[in-house]
């Protein structure tokens, strides 16, 4: 079993920056994938970026270049950065922990409360 809680959402003006953290509890950390999703106003929800449990990245190609994602094992904590924000990455944006990864929401077992992003134009 594995918590997990969001942090670092806000409001921003388009072409700014913000910084998501999820801090997970429970089972091993490390062995697992992590991942962020996030959902927009009568949207889906969408993949936004992974990292495995080796540190491999993949990132949906609306954010490259702009969001990096990373983890601190020893903290047990990924963060996302997300720079030259645009009004249309505003969504809630939710970490997800899963033992192999993938861009699919139904590959990850274990999800956060979600962190709201807003940009403003």
């Amino acid at each position: 079993q594995v918590t997990l809680v969001e942090s670092g959402g806000g409001v921003v003006q388009a072409g700014g920056s913000l910084r998501l953290s999820c801090v997970a509890s429970g089972d091993s950390f490390s062995k697992y994938a992590m991942a962020w999703f996030r959902r927009a106003p009568g949207k889906e929800r969408e993949f936004v970026a992974t990292i495995g449990s080796s540190g491999g990245l993949y990132y949906a190609d609306f954010v490259k270049g702009r969001f990096t994602h990373s983890r601190d094992n020893a903290k047990n904590t990924v963060y996302l950065q997300m720079n030259s924000l645009k009004p249309e990455d505003t969504a809630a944006y939710y970490c997800a922990a899963g033992v192999y990864g993938g861009s699919q929401y139904h590959q990850y077992d274990y999800w956060g409360q979600g962190t709201q992003v807003t940009v403003s134009s």
